[in-house]
């Protein structure tokens, strides 16, 4: 679908910087955000608590070396989006779908996974008190509401999202909340995003998506007719074709907002 937006793509200066383009000025009216990587994140990071459990454990793992195979993770979000896997909808899934990635992370590590680890680690990464929201974040939406545009978040993660999310401090931010665990629906799967647009009574034309993966959310949003923004915290995408930002700091300019 032709995007409603005329856009440039985001380039790099001399110093590798990323430079960041919105589009011709268009009055927005909502913005939706992904959750996981893009408004909070496992405390003091996913490699850092994952080597911090195993230490407990009687592991000594660097996280350096682990976070050369979080790739692992990445991939694995990939293949349950292509087979529509519904990893988040019930308690189940979860455990089967992390167990899956703690097995091979740990099989990458040289660690023989056990019932026992696999279970302490998904504990852990369940433990509401192991999260953060990026520094980032509320300044950001303070000044989006501030604004006078709907703010939203639309994530692939279980139900317990709504908990972090409150314990958080960042519920009172958002009008509309349309978490995969709760509905039965994953992104990239259309309907995720159009469920969102109802609730908040939004065209698409008048929305913005911002995520930190372009298979599961920049464009998919972008195919309903979204204007999808890239947040690109770990210059995992330096090459991505549409807006890409590194830090929340610039989604205002991003989308066109006056400063």
């Amino acid at each position: 679908m032709e995007r409603p937006h005329s856009t440039r793509p985001s380039s790099l200066t001399g110093s590798g910087r990323p430079v960041s383009y919105h589009p011709e000025p268009v009055k927005y009216r909502a913005v939706f955000f992904d959750a996981g990587e893009t408004l909070v994140h496992p405390h003091p990071s996913f490699p850092e608590l994952f080597a911090l459990v195993l230490r407990g454990e009687g592991h000594d793992v660097d996280p350096v070396v682990l976070r050369e195979s979080i790739h692992v993770v990445s991939d694995r979000f990939a293949q349950a989006a292509e087979d529509r896997e519904l990893w988040t909808t019930s308690a189940h899934r979860s455990k089967v779908f992390w167990r899956g990635v703690y097995v091979k992370l740990l099989g990458r590590l040289g660690l023989s996974p056990t019932d026992e680890l696999a279970g302490r680690l998904y504990a852990e990464f369940t433990d509401l008190a192991n999260y953060r929201a990026f520094p980032d974040v509320r300044p950001a939406l303070e000044r989006l509401r501030t604004a006078g545009l709907t703010l939203g978040v639309v994530s692939n993660f279980e139900e317990w999202l709504e908990r972090l999310l409150e314990s958080l401090g960042l519920t009172p931010f958002f009008d509309v909340r349309v978490i995969s665990g709760v509905e039965g629906v994953e992104k990239p799967d259309e309907r995720i995003f159009r469920l969102a647009l109802d609730r908040a009574g939004v065209d698409p034309s008048r929305a913005v998506y911002v995520g930190d993966s372009p298979a599961l959310d920049t464009r998919p949003a972008e195919s309903v007719g979204m204007l999808g923004v890239l947040l690109d915290r770990r210059g995992r995408h330096p090459d991505h074709a549409g807006i890409r930002i590194t830090t929340l700091d610039d989604l205002p300019a991003a989308i066109g907002l006056e400063a």
